[in-house]
Parts: C-alpha cells; structure tokens; sequence
C-alpha cells in the first residue's frame, strides 16, 4: 500500500493549467500599467511631485529585465512548481505591501519585490505549460497564454482609473491578494510536481552581463518614452545596452555551462520567431503608447472616451482566440503569419489615416481590426516557436525566448515615442505640422514598418513548418 506522499494523481488536462498560469500572466502585465492613472493620487498620498511616481513604475519593469534570464536556471535547480509558487507567494506578498506604502522610497523597494516575483511567475509559467502540453493541443493552449499580454496594457489605465475614482489606488494593489491565494492553491492541485533536473553552477558572468544590457536597454526605452526624454541619457542606456548585449552572445557560445543555452537557434521555426517576431513584439508594445496619446492629446478627447476607444482592440483580440485553432489547422502556420502580418501592417497604417473628424465607428472598426490580427499573429509566433523543440531543450528555448519577449515590449515603447519625435520633425520638414495630431499618425506609419520587416523573416519558413502542431490534432 502506498502512502499518500505517493500516491499518484491523476494527470490534469494542460488547459487548466493553461488557464491557471494566463491568470498569473494577467496579473503581473497588469500590475506593469495599472498604477499610471493612479500616479497624481499616489503622489499625494507620497507627498512628492506625480512625476517622481514614473520610478515605482520604472522599478518593476527594471526588475523584470534583470530577473527573468535566470528563470530556467531556477526552475531546473529547484522544480517549476515550487518556483512557480513561490513566485506568485512573493507576488501577493509584495502586492499586498505596497498598497500599505506610506513613502515613496517603501514603495519602489516593494516593486522592485513585485517585479522579481514576476519575473519568475512569467518565464516559469510558460515552461510549466509546455511541458504539461502534447504538441497536438499546443496551438489552443498557447493562444490562452497569449491573450494576458495583450489585453493587460490596453485595460491597465482605464482600471486603475475606476479603482481610484471610486475607491482608493491601495485596492489596485489589495485585489491580488484574493486572486494570488486563489492562484497559489491551484497551483499547488493543478501543476505536477515534476522533479528538479541535474544541478548545474550558476553562471555568474552571463548573469551579469544579461542583467547588465537588460537594465540598460529597458532604463533607455523608459528615458525615450518619457514626457521630456533626455535623448544623450536614452542613447547612452540603448547603446551601451546594445554592447553589452553582444558581448552576452560572445559568453553564452563559449560557456561551457552558459546562464542562457542559444542552441535553440540552431531550430529554424525558433529563431525565426525570435528575430522577425521581436520585431512585431516592437510594433506591437508600441501601440498602448501611442493610442492614448494620440485620442488625448491629438484628438482632445478626454480619458474615458479615449479608454472607451481602446477597448475596441480588446474586444478583437478575445474574438480572435476561438478561431485561432480552426485557422491555423485549416491554412497551416506560414500562409497565416505571413497573410496575417500583412493584414496587421495593414491595421497599423491605417490607424494613420485618423482624424479627429473621423466617425467614432469606423476608428472602432479599425481598431478592433488591430485588435483581431494583433492577437492571430501573437499566437501564431508563440506556437511555431516551440513546435520543434524537444522536450529536453525547452527550459533553455523558453527562457531565451522570455529574454527576448522582455527586451522586445520594452524597446516597444521606445519605438513609439521615437516615432512621435520623428513624426514631429518630419511633419515640420513637410510643412503638413498644422495636420490634426499628425506627430502621432506618423509614428503609426513607422510602427507599421517595423513590423513589415518582421515578416521578411518569415519568408524562409518551410511551407510545412509546424505541420505536427497544426495537423496533430485534426484527426
């Protein structure tokens, strides 16, 4: 007779954990741009000027780029369920703590606590998903995974919004409480509690330098996208970044234990994914900046109708996730991501063509447009990324790929505010500067090419790639 220790459980079907570990992503991106509307009451409560607020929101994303490379390494050495655990405990923890700040310095310690449970709670996630996930059924757990990313920026600010109008910035920070308890007890019935791998030494130099370029890249986005950039600090972080990030690949190839294994570059369909995907990952971390700014500041409208407009590439990317499955089956990976894509530039650009005259329901349209393609080539790219990765590289695969994920949606930022900068210039050059909010339909235009060239790499997939993730399951 075994002892309960040992009793086997009977195994969970990989969509519940798929939707326990969505629900973790989905507070954590929240919790990225929820505190922004928050910002003037918080800073009273502070006593410090609102613009002193932009390091607590600084700090948790510094802190996300810092942690998240060393997230396989942890997960191998102690399990991915204790550490998934472990990461929503400190998450809750932290949460639960900053909404009892009574100064800003208490505050940005404790964010930075948040953003390092997070930065576990992500990566680890993902890689529990995939290994509890046959690759047949890949594409609809994957497509659940993916919505968080997409929907926390766009409802962040209207949220905290409501919380502090009608009821303190301290409840943005107390709901996880609730839904991290909740999430911590699934995730102690629901994620087997798989054994730790061999213990490897932890690889200090890569640490180091990942951390390093991380911190450097994410600070210089945050400089570039802030009201009054200091462009010779943002050039500085991004260049310096850059260099270090070089000099990262130059270790991780010749570590013989590296933090962060680059092998999976040697798979095709993942290295595709990376480099043409970080592009559209840009494009695409760009757009909850500029929307805002374009409906507020180029349109006059006010922030709740500007929320209300927002919304509207949400309701496309929930009405896509059905169809995602069917689709991807029906027509296979390449003719989606490159016909998606296409569609996706198509979105982006048009987004150009507003005004503040334009009718309410054809930006609607436009958006929720956006908001369909956004969400089928997110899905799209994070499928095929692991359809061909074995089981025994995918910790390594999935925490170059959270690298990646991390640096692309920070640059993102960067992004849009270049292009505002760059849409101002080239307006004045082109004498069209008195155009309605023309800085910001401008870096649309730009956006949009960022993530055409995404999809020039996309070109060399074999017509079959991913065919046993799309085929597997239509039996």
């Amino acid at each position: 007779m075994q002892s309960g220790t040992n009793t086997a459980r009977a195994p969970v079907d990989s969509k519940w954990i798929a939707l326990l570990v969505a629900g973790a992503f989905f507070m954590e991106n929240l919790d990225g741009t929820v505190i922004t509307t928050a910002v003037p009451d918080m800073a009273r409560s502070f006593g410090v000027a609102p613009l002193a607020l932009n390091v607590g929101v600084s700090a948790y994303l510094l802190t996300l780029g810092v942690f998240i490379p060393i997230s396989g390494w942890v997960a191998e050495r102690f399990g991915a369920r204790r550490v998934f655990a472990a990461a929503l405990a400190i998450f809750t923890l932290a949460s639960v703590l900053c909404g009892m700040a009574h100064s800003l310095a208490e505050f940005v310690w404790l964010r930075v606590l948040q953003g390092a449970g997070g930065a576990m709670m992500v990566p680890v996630g993902r890689l529990v998903v995939l290994n509890n996930t046959p690759k047949d059924k890949l594409i609809g757990v994957i497509a659940t995974l993916t919505w968080p990313a997409l929907v926390a920026p766009v409802l962040g600010p209207p949220v905290g919004g409501f919380i502090t109008s009608y009821a303190s910035w301290r409840w943005i920070f107390y709901l996880n409480l609730p839904l991290g308890l909740i999430a911590l007890a699934l995730a102690w019935r629901l994620i087997p509690d798989q054994p730790a791998a061999e213990k490897r030494p932890f690889d200090w130099p890569g640490f180091l330098l990942s951390s390093s370029a991380l911190l450097l890249l994410t600070w210089g986005a945050e400089v570039v996208g802030g009201q009054q950039p200091d462009w010779r600090e943002a050039g500085v972080c991004l260049a310096l970044g850059a260099l270090l990030l070089a000099a990262l690949g130059w270790h991780l190839r010749r570590a013989a234990r590296p933090l962060i294994d680059l092998s999976a570059f040697a798979i095709p369909t993942f290295a595709i994914t990376i480099v043409g995907g970080s592009l559209f990952r840009m494009a695409i971390g760009a757009v909850p900046f500029l929307l805002p700014l374009m409906f507020q500041l180029g349109f006059g409208l006010d922030a709740f109708h500007s929320g209300l407009l927002v919304i509207a590439v949400f309701a496309g990317n929930l009405m896509m996730k059905p169809a995602t499955t069917p689709i991807l089956r029906r027509f296979g990976f390449k003719p989606v991501i490159l016909v998606n894509g296409l569609a996706n530039v198509g979105a982006l650009a048009a987004c150009a063509l507003l005004t503040p005259s334009t009718p309410v329901w054809l930006i609607a349209a436009v958006l929720f447009a956006g908001g369909l393609t956004r969400s089928m080539q997110f899905s799209a790219l994070n499928t095929i990324a692991f359809a061909d990765v074995p089981q025994a590289r995918m910790a390594a695969a999935n925490t170059l790929f959270s690298t990646a994920f991390q640096v692309a949606l920070g640059l993102g930022v960067a992004l849009g505010a270049s292009g505002v900068r760059l849409g101002h210039w080239s307006a004045q050059l082109l004498g069209i500067a008195e155009n309605p909010a023309i800085d910001y339909r401008l870096a649309f235009l730009l956006v949009a090419l960022v993530s055409l060239l995404g999809l020039a790499d996309a070109l060399r997939l074999a017509s079959n790639a991913g065919e046993q993730v799309a085929k597997g399951g239509a039996r």
